[in-house]
């Protein structure tokens, strides 16, 4: 049995048993509706009692998120829910714990904290709601929003470059990165579970529109006529494919990415396969956000395990403990030099 699964009997419970009595204060038509109905999709299926599962926000429209989930929650302080994260999973080992974040709150005045999340690596997870926009400030650009975008805090367009945020997670040492969108719901259920099963911290950008201050950013990618030309969905093992009946696809000249047409004397085995545990092809795939030609790639880009910061932490513990009987607090406190003052 996995070990994430609950080995103790609990009372089964539903997606309406995850609904709180709070009244959900979301403009009408937001995405985070839609992520927040599918989390309570996804719950339920996964094997684990709610009293230990843990929402921890920071400060945002997406971080009201734990009121709405009858299970434990803190909304916390601005950008600081991964640290707050990382002390409940050392403590409580056994708690399920996931930490939610929007483009602004985990981006900006949370990125330090987001970076040595991910290079430490507790076994929590990630879900970062972003919609290239500040929602509850009302329409100041963000660190996701694109180059030159009018906002109320760049009447003249922006020239800040934004995050990648795949990219920034990779390059923190990230153990597993994938994206999805709000309007996708079988596919952000298949990510959420993704999530929760790996051993690790695992990070997953969820596309989310804001229709009051970005609407249809994510347009492009959710319409049914226009995502087969700029999405693509990726599979372990599979060929990146797409287009209208996956007439184009992907090769590596090299390191350099380029699309071909299968009507052109390629097929899919010539196509680029893709690989979850390959670093290097992960770092092009992030990449493709800065490429207006290559499709957004959604799903699981990169996950590999490797030992969790608790895992770590309960080892050195169980070492030290074997190593001597009679440890003195007072004595590691005052290390090998102190001084008395008279």
């Amino acid at each position: 049995m996995n070990s994430k699964v609950a080995t103790k009997q609990y009372e089964p419970y539903t997606a309406k048993d995850l609904e709180t009595d709070q009244e959900v204060r979301w403009c009408p038509s937001c995405g985070d509706f839609a992520i927040l109905k599918q989390v309570q999709l996804t719950l339920p299926k996964l094997g684990i009692p709610r009293e230990n599962i843990v929402f921890v926000s920071g400060i945002g429209c997406s971080s009201r998120f734990p009121y709405y989930m009858n299970t434990y929650g803190i909304h916390s302080i601005h950008g600081r829910a991964p640290a707050i994260a990382t002390g409940l999973k050392i403590t409580r080992p056994e708690l399920s714990v996931w930490i939610i974040t929007g483009d602004g709150d985990g981006l900006s005045i949370g990125g330090n904290h987001l970076i040595h999340l991910f290079r430490r690596n507790p076994d929590v997870n990630v879900l970062l709601f972003n919609n290239q926009i500040y929602g509850l400030t009302k329409g100041q650009y963000s660190p996701t929003s694109e180059m030159y975008k009018v906002t109320k805090s760049s009447p003249y367009g922006t020239v800040d470059k934004p995050f990648n945020p795949l990219s920034l997670a990779l390059g923190a040492d990230a153990s597993f990165v994938a994206r999805s969108m709000d309007k996708e719901a079988r596919h952000l259920q298949r990510m959420l579970e993704r999530c929760f099963y790996h051993r690790g911290t695992s990070f997953l950008e969820i596309y989310q529109n804001c229709n009051v201050f970005n609407d249809n950013a994510f347009e492009v990618f959710s319409n049914k006529s226009s995502q087969k030309r700029s999405a693509i969905f990726l599979e372990h093992g599979k060929p990146l494919a797409f287009g209208e009946n996956e007439s184009l696809g992907i090769v590596l000249d090299g390191y350099q990415p380029k699309i071909v047409s299968l009507q052109d004397g390629y097929s899919l085995n010539d196509l680029w396969i893709h690989d979850e545990k390959d670093l290097l092809k992960a770092q092009i795939l992030v990449r493709f956000f800065e490429e207006d030609s290559f499709p957004r790639p959604f799903g699981v880009i990169y996950a590999k395990e490797r030992l969790t910061l608790e895992e770590e932490i309960y080892r050195q513990l169980q070492d030290i403990k074997n190593k001597s009987d009679n440890i003195n607090l007072g004595v590691l406190l005052a290390g090998s030099h102190s001084w008395t003052v008279s």
